[in-house]
């Protein structure tokens, strides 16, 4: 009885420890993937890739194919397709880039207009909500004696500081030096991001060619038991991810090729360029209607001067972009992610801060995946109904 009442004090105390030790690697997990936020970019990016890779890999192995020859020409095909899509869209930006004074002139005309109607309107509404006796008069131009034109230059121009030489050479070498700093901090990033990327090609082929022995390597890390459900989460993510992937896809081009008809009916310029970034760009979360509204605006500065184009361009987008995420999406893949819009909402939310604006188009999949593990899990299958729909 003693030995009883001697354990019975410590249950209490496991459960707040428990607690403090799950909510500090949760605190250390998302620093992890702050900080090391280009790596797994990086590596979500490749096994995103692979997963939509490997049928392709597979149907060239079931023609008797090495599994390394296979997986070697699939990836050289999709870096050709790349690549050959690069060409097209460089052939679209070099000819924009040559109407880029254009489209400067034309937004400096746009920006003079809108402060000038501004102005007028302020002065509209002042006359009309102030009586005229409170208006301040306007007092007529005073008359200035005349002057001769030396003194009145010689008044007119403040005299000219003399810097000291050794102080215009500190000046210079801080700007120098603060400029240079800006500079590279700025290309550092973009170099080690363009360095992650490059990494993408020898991940994906090194995952699709080794995947029986990763698979199985994975497997062996989980008790016997406990492999029969590992497999089917992995089954479960790949599925996901290709469903997902895939069903966007299809969906882009499709809003792709319906905006770039409608785009040249218009006669807008560049429409080969402006319907698939106007497509694909309408299929982000949330904020899909302005950035997919952008493009064709922006290609529109050169062509109208009214407002009535661009009224029928937005509505049209905005017509385009409701059809497709109410009628099409859910049934190409709302009905295989099976994620509730809280949970899309918390991930968006959640990858967004952590990631950028890469963290709004990898959360989704992200999101799904882990829920696809969940379902598979019998320990975490309530979190998996909690996500789902």
């Amino acid at each position: 009885m003693s030995d009883t009442s001697l354990l019975t004090p410590s249950l209490p105390a496991q459960k707040p420890r428990n607690i403090g030790v799950t909510l500090i690697a949760l605190g250390a997990a998302v620093a992890l993937l702050y900080f090391g936020r280009l790596f797994f970019i990086t590596l979500v990016v490749a096994i995103i890739i692979a997963f939509l890779l490997d049928p392709f890999v597979s149907f060239l192995v079931r023609l008797r194919l090495p599994r390394s020859l296979a997986s070697f020409l699939v990836c050289s095909v999709t870096l050709l397709l790349i690549y050959l899509l690069g060409l097209g869209l460089y052939a679209q930006l070099s000819v924009l880039a040559e109407d880029l004074p254009r489209y400067s002139e034309r937004l400096n005309q746009l920006v003079d207009n809108i402060a000038q109607k501004l102005e007028e309107t302020e002065q509209t509404a002042y006359q009309l909500l102030v009586p005229k006796r409170f208006q301040p008069k306007e007092p007529p131009p005073a008359q200035a004696p005349a002057q001769p034109a030396a003194r009145i230059r010689r008044s007119a121009e403040p005299p000219t500081p003399i810097t000291p030489p050794a102080v215009q050479e500190v000046r210079i070498q801080r700007e120098r030096t603060s400029l240079v700093n800006y500079v590279y901090s700025y290309l550092r990033s973009f170099y080690y991001a363009l360095l992650m990327a490059s990494f993408v090609p020898f991940l994906v082929y090194f995952m699709l060619s080794w995947r029986d022995h990763i698979r199985k390597s994975f497997l062996n890390l989980f008790q016997v038991e406990d492999r029969p459900a590992v497999g089917k989460s992995y089954e479960g993510i790949a599925g996901m991810v290709r469903a997902y992937v895939v069903g966007n896809f299809v969906l882009g081009v499709l809003l792709a090729a319906v905006s770039g008809l409608f785009f040249w009916a218009m006669k807008l310029p560049y429409f080969l360029l402006i319907g698939p970034l106007s497509g694909f760009l309408s299929l982000i979360p949330y904020i899909g209607l302005p950035l997919a509204i952008l493009p064709p605006f922006v290609a529109s500065l050169l062509v109208f001067t009214s407002l009535t184009p661009f009224l029928v361009i937005a509505a049209v987008v905005g017509f385009l972009h409701l059809l497709a995420l109410n009628l099409f999406y859910p049934a190409m893949v709302g009905s295989r992610v099976h994620l509730n819009p809280l949970a899309v909402t918390v991930a968006l939310m959640f990858f967004g801060i952590l990631w950028g604006g890469v963290g709004l188009v990898l959360a989704i999949p992200v999101a799904a995946g882990l829920k696809a593990a969940c379902d598979n899990i019998a320990g975490l299958k309530p979190y998996g109904r909690l996500l789902g729909d």
